[in-house]
């Protein structure tokens, strides 16, 4: 792990931890904007995909050891495996293990939102082929309508969900659902960023004044702080850009850094305004020159 991956939040550490890569077709990343546009952004392969990050955040806070979401974890199936090329090196728990970390020492997970490249690793399978939750002593956090929707997923929601291996969260009494913005820990607030779903959420991480902003997919990567560069993967487009607008203009207000779901180089940046736009630049803080 290199200290690009690891930011100080006053006296809380975040560290960005990869549970491997895949890769999507471009212009679904995008969505409106031109490929002239966007690939100059995000150089696409002959086959006009991208490649991905599946980025996990470790939130090492005084009393309390917090993942925000576990990507797509070690029993995704072949046929999503082979259709996003997904490479699961290094993995989830080798990242933990590298920082001296088991299953068993994270406190809370905190999930932005139940697709399965961002809740994969809550559960795994068993010897005996049954879900068990990964984290056995952790409480899970998830917005109740996503809970809702997760389970039982309708249309064009039904690929991206898998409802199959989500129960045991709720069987195990671990799970907690909420109707509505608060802490999750101390100096962690879970916040509504609606769009990409209904009720997709982002986390804030606040100590000794300075502020951490989990985007997840409000804004996926880097290249996507640009307004108009809304996924179409995104149920609420709409939704997005207006979420995404008021998020980023308090980012740049408040010197936040933001973390990205799916940003491979870079997994911290903070904003500055270039005219009428916004850019992101490397974090001070997060190993950066």
């Amino acid at each position: 792990m290199n200290a690009a991956d690891r930011l100080a939040v006053g006296g809380i550490e975040v560290v960005r931890l990869l549970d491997g890569t895949f890769r999507v077709d471009g212009g679904a990343m995008f969505g409106v904007v031109p490929r002239t546009l966007w690939a100059a952004l995000a150089p696409p392969d002959r086959e006009n995909r991208i490649t991905l990050a599946l980025n996990c955040y470790l939130v090492r806070a005084p009393g309390a050891t917090i993942l925000l979401d576990t990507g797509v974890g070690p029993d995704l199936g072949r046929r999503y495996a082979d259709f996003y090329g997904v490479d699961r090196r290094p993995g989830l728990m080798a990242g933990l293990a590298g920082l001296g970390l088991g299953p068993e020492d994270i406190d809370l997970v905190v999930n932005s939102h139940l697709h399965f490249d961002h809740c994969g690793g809550d559960t795994v399978k068993t010897a005996a082929g049954r879900w068990t939750p990964a984290f056995p002593n952790a409480r899970y956090v998830v917005r109740r309508g996503e809970w809702q929707q997760a389970l039982h997923p309708v249309g064009r929601d039904k690929p991206s969900y898998s409802p199959g291996r989500l129960g045991p969260l709720a069987d195990s009494g671990r799970l907690t659902l909420l109707d509505a913005d608060g802490p999750v820990a101390p100096g962690v607030e879970a916040v509504l960023v609606a769009g990409h779903t209904a009720f997709h959420q982002g986390v804030r991480v606040t100590s000794g004044g300075e502020t951490f902003f989990f985007a997840a997919d409000a804004v996926p990567t880097t290249a996507h702080v640009g307004l108009d560069c809304i996924m179409s993967y995104d149920l609420y487009p709409v939704d997005t850009y207006e979420t995404k607008k008021a998020l980023l203009e308090r980012a740049e207000a408040g010197g936040w850094v933001l973390g990205f779901s799916h940003d491979l180089a870079r997994p911290f940046a903070r904003l500055r305004r270039a005219g009428r736009r916004l850019e992101a630049v490397p974090a001070a803080g997060a190993g950066n020159d």
